[in-house]
């Protein structure tokens, strides 16, 4: 149930980046538009990867990968609203949204790596 919830949580967070992303300058359609849609993109498809993994050093890198681009994402966020390419209200969201993704996937890579431990 906790994989679905938070798989779930990650689609709507990377389809919020999509839409938001749609405003910004066509001049950084190449630059930080793109980079941000793949770095939201980034965090799902880390996890959903390493959740097919069976082993769990590797399912444990996949995860951590993810965590990378949650973080990568969540500057990005914070640059495009310094920039005014992003509204107050988009950031917040936004960024609460990649606040619990990310205390989510935490909580998951510490359960996981404590099993390494055994």
């Amino acid at each position: 149930m906790f994989h679905n919830d938070l798989r779930s949580k990650m689609d709507l967070f990377v389809h919020f980046v999509y839409k938001i992303s749609k405003e910004f300058p066509k001049s950084e359609l190449y630059g930080v538009t793109s980079q941000i849609r793949r770095a939201s993109l980034s965090v799902i498809l880390n996890y959903i990867e390493g959740f097919a993994r069976r082993k769990n050093k590797v399912n444990v890198n996949f995860l951590e990968i993810s965590y990378g681009s949650l973080q990568e994402s969540k500057y990005l966020l914070e640059f495009c609203f310094k920039e005014d390419y992003l509204n107050e209200i988009d950031y917040t969201k936004s960024l609460t949204m990649a606040d619990e993704i990310g205390a989510m996937l935490w909580k998951t890579i510490e359960l996981k790596s404590t099993d390494l431990d055994m």
